[in-house]
């Protein structure tokens, strides 16, 4: 197995990670961001009031989204067991 190979290797598990982790962190950041001023503009600093709705968002978008997710990790994983014979060199 040559460095080349376990270059692309790597950069397409990075590259699989931010495709499933860039819309989960991206909602949660935006639903902060918006309780975040919200909490700014009416001066009320409740720790729940951020967290709950945070954690109800993500997890409205993980059961959203788990077809679109388990479609990209199924080629992945398709194209990591392809690639089974060119590792043994």
């Amino acid at each position: 197995m040559s460095v080349d190979y376990v270059l692309y290797i790597s950069k397409e598990t990075l590259i699989t990670a931010a495709y499933i982790l860039a819309p989960v962190l991206g909602s949660g950041l935006l639903v902060g961001l918006a309780i975040g001023i919200f909490q700014a503009v009416t001066q009320i600093h409740e720790m729940t009031l951020s967290f709950i709705p945070k954690i109800a968002v993500v997890g409205f978008v993980l059961i959203l989204l788990i077809p679109w997710f388990l479609d990209i990790l199924l080629s992945f994983t398709n194209e990591i067991y392809s690639q089974i014979p060119n590792m043994i060199e």
